[in-house]
This record gives C-alpha cells, sequence and structure tokens, in this order.
C-alpha cells in the first residue's frame, strides 16, 4: 500500500506580499499542488494524506471545485483529508459545499473518526479543527482500538505547539499506528524513522523556511512502513553572509551579491546578512542591492571603524564622550561591549548636535 503525504500547502496565500515576485510565488503553490497530485497518479499511489491547511485560510466555493477537479483526475487514488487551523471549518462543511469526487473523503468531524479501505487493508484516522487554536493535547490518548479490521491503520494529525495541539514524538510512542502524517510544522522533520513525520510545506512560505521544502512517500507492506521525504518546491529561501570590511564599497558589496545569485541560482529567494566593520563615513544603500535580484531581506549587522580614543578627544565635552565614560572601557563584558557600540553608533548617526 503505497502513499503520498503532504501538509500546509496554503492556497490562497501569497508569500512576500510585496515583492516583484510576490505574485508568481502564489502561482506556484498552486503548480506544486497540481503536479504532485499527478505524480502520485503516475504513480499509482494506492493513498494521498493531506494532513491540514491545503487552504491558507476558509476556502471559497470556486478553490474547493478547482481542487476537487484535481483529484477526480487521479480517481484511482484514495484522497482522505482533514481542516488544520487555517482552514479550520466554519459553517457548511465542506463535503456539503460541493459534490466532492467518488476519492475524496473528508474527516471533517470535530472529534476522532475513521475512514476504512478494505481493498487497501487500510483505515485511516482524523479529526479537523473547528477553530484556529486548540491548547488542549487531544492526541495523548488517542490509539488504534485492539478490535480494529484493519491490518493498517494511518493516523492524520495536525499540531505541534502550545496553542495547536501540543504533541511529541512520546504522544505517540505506543498508540499502535502503522503510520503518523502530521501537518502544522513547516519544516520538514522525520521524528520517528518510518514511523512519525512532518512533510513540512509543500513550497517554503517565508523568508523563515529554508531549505528543501516536498512531500512525504511511503508504503506500508508486511515488512512494515518505509518513508522518504522527496524534495519537490520550485524555489528555496537562502540566507547568506557577507562580511564587510573598512575597504568595503557599495559596487564591491553588490558585485559581492551578484556572486551569489550566479553561483546558488536566481530564482532562489535571498535573505543577506551584513557583517563586519564599515568604513567611518561608509554608508549602504540597501534598496539599490535590493534590485539585484530575489532579496527578500538585507540585514545590516555591521558597526562602523572607529576608535574610542580618538572620539573621545573629537567629542570632548560632548553628549557622546559622557555616555562612553559611563562605561569601564577597560573592563567590559561582552553585552556591555555590545551596548556601548549600540549607543555609539546610535548617537553617531541621530543627526543632532553632540557637542
Amino acid at each position: 500500500m503505497r502513499f503520498f503525504h503532504i501538509a500546509d500547502v496554503h492556497l490562497g496565500m501569497q508569500p512576500d506580499k510585496g515583492c516583484p515576485w510576490s505574485e508568481d510565488r502564489s502561482r506556484e503553490i498552486w503548480e506544486s499542488f497540481k503536479k504532485v497530485i499527478q505524480q502520485a497518479g503516475r504513480e499509482n499511489a494506492s493513498l494521498f494524506l493531506i494532513a491540514g491547511d491545503l487552504f491558507h485560510r476558509q476556502p471559497l466555493t470556486r478553490e474547493l471545485k478547482e481542487v476537487n477537479a484535481l483529484f477526480a483526475s487521479i480517481s484511482k487514488v484514495q484522497i482522505v483529508l482533514i481542516a488544520g487551523n487555517h482552514d479550520y471549518i466554519k459553517g457548511e462543511l465542506p463535503s456539503r459545499r460541493i459534490a466532492w469526487a467518488p476519492n475524496v473523503h473528508w474527516l471533517e468531524e470535530e472529534k476522532l473518526a475513521y475512514v476504512d479501505f478494505p481493498e487497501l487493508k487500510t483505515r485511516v484516522w482524523g479529526f479537523s479543527y473547528y477553530s484556529r487554536e486548540i491548547s488542549s493535547p487531544l492526541y495523548d490518548e488517542i490509539k488504534v482500538p485492539k478490535d480494529s479490521p484493519m491490518p493498517w491503520n494511518i493516523l492524520l494529525a495536525h499540531g505541534g505547539d502550545e496553542k495547536h495541539i501540543p504533541m511529541s514524538a512520546d504522544t505517540f510512542r505506543r498508540s499502535g499506528f502503522d503510520y503518523i502524517a502530521l501537518g502544522h510544522i513547516h519544516k520538514p522533520q522525520i521524528l520517528e524513522e518510518n514511523y512519525l513525520a512532518y512533510p513540512g510545506s509543500l513550497e517554503p512560505l517565508d523568508k523563515n523556511e529554508t531549505g528543501h521544502h516536498g512531500f512525504i512517500k511511503g508504503e506500508c507492506s508486511k515488512d512494515g512502513t518505509r518513508i522518504a521525504f522527496v524534495p519537490y518546491s520550485v524555489r528555496e529561501y537562502k540566507r547568506f553572509k557577507l562580511q564587510v570590511t573598512e575597504r568595503t564599497t557599495q559596487v564591491a558589496l553588490e558585485n559581492g551579491i551578484e556572486r551569489i545569485l550566479e553561483e546558488h541560482g536566481r530564482h532562489h529567494i535571498y535573505t543577506i546578512f551584513l557583517e563586519g566593520i564599515r568604513g567611518k563615513h561608509t554608508e549602504f544603500l540597501p534598496e539599490s542591492l535590493k534590485r539585484l535580484g530575489n532579496l527578500v531581506s538585507l540585514e545590516d549587522h555591521t558597526h562602523r571603524a572607529y576608535s574610542i580614543s580618538q572620539l573621545l578627544e573629537e567629542y570632548e565635552g560632548s553628549v557622546l564622550e559622557e555616555y562612553i565614560r559611563s562605561f569601564d572601557i577597560e573592563h567590559l563584558t561582552e553585552e556591555e561591549e555590545k551596548i556601548l557600540r549600540l549607543g555609539i553608533e546610535a548617537l553617531l548617526e541621530s543627526g543632532e548636535e553632540l557637542l
């Protein structure tokens, strides 16, 4: 019995709103979802599991119809899904809003329910969210009944933090399930080998979701369950540090960023961290740097080159001198040195008369 497991697709979301590539990302989420559906059909998967947050918010009827058409296109694959905290059920049930294809099965009850597939010797369990937050550890007591008629039992579970059904690997250790298909955490994680996994979001959705994204592919057999993560996303968010010196100019910085984009792929989306010491009179132009490519964030962690003794001499009798002398310069802790530096830079850049 072969299965695909996805979660946190967030159809309808527009990542990096306001950035030039934002609308492309919204379309790419739909495209990736469409392609993984098609791949499940090509590979003759038995089950296609969706562990919540297929939609970024409660879906529109037209979105449900589009998704249903995709599901219907792989009619031999049984599709089972639950609602998560983003697309939680409110008002009319999804199963009643449109005529779903025969291979689509919503576990839309608020309490644990299941759907049986005798031809696959499999029972799939789960329940849906009816609110944005659930702080109770509802999975703690869930176990496969001893009289379950199916050899293979799979649980769809959405959560994993204090506001969304707290859980851990220990929660399910003696639950008796052959596989637990998790959702909610956007980073791919196999918590227990071949048994308990988050596929993560199919496409990365913000700059903090670095690394590979995709889905879980698995198989249940007489030898047990086997799973593997499959990288699948169109793009990745990447982070790089650029070291700055007193001699670094705007042009040199632009050249450094260009090299990163060329080497690692211009289609990816980047956060660049500037670190080190910049020249005393050097100012970088972040907006010019962002025009080089898909830079979602440029974080300047540099500090100016200066000498404490020179500052004390140059700004004698000033607020700046008074601020510096409030510290024991010879015996600064690491934290105090950071505070001193930030204060000096704030005063120097305030534009106010210091003398």
